[in-house]
């Protein structure tokens, strides 16, 4: 058995916000976009739990999967899914495009700037969550908190960025990118609920929403790593003290008191 508390590590952006919940003191003051947590050692993890702030809107982009980010000479490609916190009234989210499109007009759409309405944006709420495979056109809106859980890659493909001065990856985007509506049912979790948001047989990860009001034991099966990302509560595991606004990452066998509840938390564990 062993466990860490993984370090924040507070990502400024031009899209962030000032405002960030009380928990995360540590980016007062600063456009804070992403937090997101490291193992002290520096080592490389094959999950990365991120909490992303947004004031403005994302970019359009896209991510390569496992096979072409290797054939590009990259460790691996990025998959994720979206967990969302809060959002301000009319608060959506770009995934997937309206009607198929043809790399040529795909391509013409960014350049002219006309892509932003083949998005296909879509209004969310507290609890809503939506998996991002690889190769699905999206982009994050304003106004929005959510959790991230994602492929540990920083390989971004920027398809259009509303005139902001930042480099684009127009062709390695459109030679990755599924030129389709997405075809995925959402799913609606509410903090309080307890749902699989993803199974690993669909994902490179399995991603659970549970609810606890008292003690639990939680068994990691041998050889893998848990991602314990408590959204609400507070408690320790095997001694270890955590609360809101924490990442844990656990092996083996895990007992977790719960000193307040209910716990809601987001427990993510690789392929």
């Amino acid at each position: 058995m062993s466990m860490q508390k993984l370090v924040p590590h507070y990502v400024e952006k031009p899209w962030g916000r000032t405002d960030l919940p009380a928990i995360f003191a540590d980016g007062a003051s600063r456009q804070i976009g992403e937090v997101w947590f490291e193992s002290a050692d520096g080592r490389d993890l094959p999950l990365l739990v991120k909490y992303i702030f947004t004031s403005d809107r994302l970019s359009i982009q896209v991510h390569p999967d496992d096979a072409q980010a290797v054939a590009n000479g990259l460790l691996r490609g990025k998959e994720e899914i979206w967990y969302i916190l809060d959002c301000e009234p009319g608060a959506t989210l770009g995934i997937g495009l309206t009607a198929p499109m043809t790399p040529g007009q795909f391509r013409a759409a960014a350049q002219d700037g006309s892509l932003e309405q083949w998005i296909d944006w879509k209004p969310v709420k507290p609890g809503d969550c939506y998996f991002i495979p690889a190769g699905t056109v999206h982009a994050i809106g304003a106004g929005i908190t959510l959790a991230e859980i994602q492929q540990n890659a920083d390989v971004t493909y920027r398809l259009y960025d509303y005139g902001r001065p930042r480099e684009l990856h127009l062709e390695d985007g459109v030679a990755v990118s599924h030129l389709v509506p997405y075809d995925r049912a959402l799913t609606q979790a509410p903090i309080g609920s307890e749902t699989r948001l993803i199974a690993d047989d669909e994902a490179p990860f399995s991603l659970d929403l549970v609810n606890w009001t008292a003690d639990q034991s939680v068994v990691v099966p041998d050889g893998k790593l848990l991602w314990f990302t408590p959204l609400t509560g507070a408690g320790t595991v095997n001694g270890l003290a955590w609360g809101k606004g924490d990442c844990l990452l656990l092996e083996g066998d895990c007992a977790f008191t719960v000193t307040a509840g209910p716990v809601s938390a987001l427990l993510a564990i690789p392929r």
